[in-house]
């Protein structure tokens, strides 16, 4: 089990990404992948998150950076894994000031060797709405707080 051929995975997302290639994107995840978005839109495929990756690193995403510190990587066995990250999109060349959006990555070691995405789920942080629970439901906050 590596640590490091996860990260790296995580990071090659994350240099497609600032490099605006939708193609390259995708190829981190497994074939038949799903992807969640903040927004709620799911996708289904590599090619299909590859596309529309494209379409928005042309239009909306133009231009931008992935930030992606990891949280956690806990291994579920030797070829499963899920990652844990806060991120967030930025202007290209810097990291935005508040990593805003918490994501979940499910990572498989397939076949050939390679660990690829096989699920990912993007949430946009409420700190307002946190900050409320947890002042009127003290027993809510997590315990790494």
């Amino acid at each position: 089990m590596s640590t490091e051929q996860i990260t790296a995975l995580i990071n090659a997302t994350a240099a497609a990404w600032e490099a605006g290639d939708g193609e390259a994107y995708g190829a981190n995840f497994t074939a038949d992948a799903t992807y969640i978005t903040f927004v709620g839109t799911v996708y289904s495929g590599r090619d299909e998150i590859a596309s529309a990756h494209q379409a928005l690193f042309d239009k909306f995403l133009k231009d931008s950076v992935l930030v992606d510190d990891i949280l956690e990587i806990r291994f579920l066995g030797p070829d499963t894994a899920v990652v844990t990250s806060r991120g967030d999109v930025g202007k290209h060349g810097s990291r935005p000031s508040k990593l805003s959006k918490v994501q979940t990555y499910t990572v498989v070691r397939e076949a050939d060797g390679q660990w690829r995405i096989a699920a990912f789920q993007n949430t946009k942080r409420k700190a307002l709405m946190e900050k409320i629970s947890f002042a009127f439901a003290p027993a809510t906050v997590p315990a790494g707080r």
